[in-house]
């Protein structure tokens, strides 16, 4: 069982930073893979960001959050980052984070195993 917890978010201006952090409980977190995703009001569950799982760190991102959003994990902590850049108001959304063995990266549907509360991040213009 894995349970995950994500903090961070917040209001920031357009053009500001955040770094969201997912902390994972249990023993397994390395053999996960993580990832990032997020859902603005009215939309559907989106993917932003994924790693591989510890030893690998290949990291995935959606077009739209390419070179501005990094995704990294301490597998000494358990925990997963999402550090956002130049953040714009289309980035405003609940970010969830969610671990799973062998999913497609970019499918949210086979990310099935595990998911966090969820974090708002609000960029205002």
């Amino acid at each position: 069982q894995v349970q995950l917890v994500e903090s961070g978010g917040g209001l920031v201006q357009a053009g500001g930073s955040l770094r969201l952090s997912c902390a994972a409980s249990g023993r397994t977190f390395s053999s996960y893979y993580m990832g990032w995703f997020r859902q603005a009001p009215g939309k559907e569950r989106e993917f932003v960001a994924a790693i591989s799982r510890g030893g690998d760190d290949n990291t995935y991102y959606a077009d739209s959050v390419k070179g501005r959003f990094t995704i990294s994990r301490d597998n000494a902590k358990n925990t997963v980052y999402l550090q956002m850049n130049s953040l714009k108001p289309e980035d405003t959304a609940v970010y969830y984070c969610a671990a799973d063995r062998a999913p497609v990266m970019v499918l949210v549907s086979t990310w099935d195993d595990y998911w966090g509360q969820g974090t708002q991040v609000t960029v205002s213009s």
